[in-house]
């Protein structure tokens, strides 16, 4: 009897390890694939909520925190908390707003990461007026989801939550921990200290430098190179308010805000010019200035306003330093307002002084303090060449382009030593345009690229 409870115990203990080794290798095999199903469940939850979405304050002023419930909802079942293996990190830096951390840890210690950024739970205004669908509601139609946000950027938000749900799920066994970072306030610059520049600043995301970044708020499913800066300009034109009977008794604001701006665009133009890095990087376009709003207080269409403010922007590739644009900006404008008389004027009864009365027009100009600077992605990094090897063997090719679109604070996570990277899976021609849509499949492709990247950084990592 002693004997055979001696070889039963063995074939036991013998049975057990064994036993557990097939599991963990099934953990590690576990396949990670997109699920339409739960990427559509999940987006259409966050855009039926968009109106509450909208960035364009004070009158819209976006509650982030909504979005990040939606995405806790999801993965609730992963979360440390309930037994899982995913770290769920909200930071709120104003009421109703929240930014959202989630981290995958690595099989063993280690402070090598992968980090996927950017996805930004605000979304630019939409009047339903103008679309041919409800931009507010849900809808899908085939291969393609409809809806404000499903490019810019909800669609990324459920496509990284769709990531981090799978490694919860599958828990695959990794060499490099996996950090994902939903951002607020992505949209508009007036208000600061609510999003990524907060989480930067207090240290948040510091950790994430250990590896490849990639900015996930592109699109069109190829690598982004490089993407311009970005200031806000107002221009003020203050003149004399008058008859329009009369006009040369008056100092029209209007044509002095738009002969000021014709002026300084001309100076603009020639101090910066297209140049040949924007040719290797692929840029569409080359620096821009121009006028996007105009404003003037009210008035009978025969009166001369007295005041007139165009306001716009500035988008400057990211060869030149933006600081040194809005200095040379606020010296177009010094000088102007040194000689007004000599500025173009319209007709023979127009005019920017009355010496008779001893009153000259004058021009003021002020920038937002949010501004963007550009980047240029490097393309010798490590992240760089994940990034391009997995694009090429999803979509058969890579083909990186730049633009002068503009993200927060890439340039500084650069000089901080971040590899920053940038793709998107939306499409280009829908970013802040009515009707905006965005396909199914791209998505699915957008997730086969992204965790490819993960596996190369893990694989490089064990060597």
């Amino acid at each position: 009897m002693g004997l055979l409870l001696h070889v039963i115990s063995a074939i036991v203990l013998h049975w057990r390890p064994r036993r557990r080794n097939i599991w963990n290798r099934r953990i590690v095999r576990g396949k990670l694939s997109f699920s339409k199903d739960n990427f559509v469940s999940l987006l259409a939850k966050l855009i039926n909520d968009v109106r509450h979405l909208q960035n364009n304050p004070p009158e819209l002023v976006p509650k982030e925190g909504l979005v990040v419930d939606h995405i806790h909802e999801v993965l609730k079942p992963y979360l440390i908390e309930n037994g899982g293996v995913l770290k769920f990190t909200r930071h709120s830096f104003a009421e109703g707003r929240a930014n959202l951390i989630l981290e995958y840890p690595a099989a063993t210690t280690t402070t090598a990461c992968v980090s996927i950024i950017g996805a930004h739970m605000d979304v630019v205004p939409a009047n339903p007026d103008e679309w041919d669908f409800n931009p507010f509601e849900f809808s899908i139609e085939g291969d393609q989801v409809r809806g404000r946000g499903t490019t810019d950027c909800l669609g990324h938000v459920a496509l990284l939550t769709e990531i981090f749900r799978q490694f919860g799920e599958k828990r695959p066994a990794l060499n490099v921990n996996i950090v994902g970072v939903f951002i607020a306030n992505e949209e508009n610059s007036s208000i600061l200290g609510v999003g990524v520049d907060e989480l930067v600043k207090r240290g948040f995301i510091s950790h994430i430098k250990n590896g490849p970044v990639i900015w996930l708020d592109s699109a069109d499913k190829q690598p982004c190179l490089g993407t311009a800066g970005m200031t806000a300009w107002h221009l003020t034109a203050k003149g004399k308010l008058f008859h329009s009977g009369l006009p040369h008794k008056a100092i029209n604001s209007i044509e002095l805000a738009m002969d000021a701006v014709s002026h300084i665009q001309k100076r603009f133009y020639h101090d910066f010019p297209a140049c040949e890095q924007e040719k290797v990087y692929g840029f569409l376009t080359s620096s821009t200035m121009k006028p996007t709003q105009v404003w003037y207080p009210g008035g009978g269409l025969n009166q001369i306003p007295a005041v007139c403010r165009i306001s716009g922007d500035v988008r400057m590739t990211p060869f030149y330093e933006l600081a040194d644009v809005e200095t040379k900006i606020r010296g177009y404008v010094d000088d102007l307002n040194k000689d007004l008389a000599s500025l173009e004027h319209r007709g023979p009864f127009s005019k920017y002084n009355l010496p008779e009365e001893n009153l000259n027009g004058k021009l003021e100009i002020e920038f937002e303090p949010g501004r963007y600077e550009g980047i240029a992605c490097n393309l010798e990094t490590e992240g760089h060449k994940m990034l391009v090897d997995a694009t090429k063997k999803v979509l058969g090719e890579a083909k990186g382009y730049s633009l002068t679109g503009s993200l927060p604070l890439v340039r500084d996570l650069q000089r901080e030593g971040f590899d920053i990277q940038i793709v998107g899976y939306g499409l280009m021609k829908t970013y802040h345009a009515k009707n905006e849509h965005a396909l199914i499949s791209d998505f699915n492709q957008g997730f086969d690229v992204l965790t490819d990247v993960i596996r190369q950084a893990s694989a490089k990592q064990a060597k």
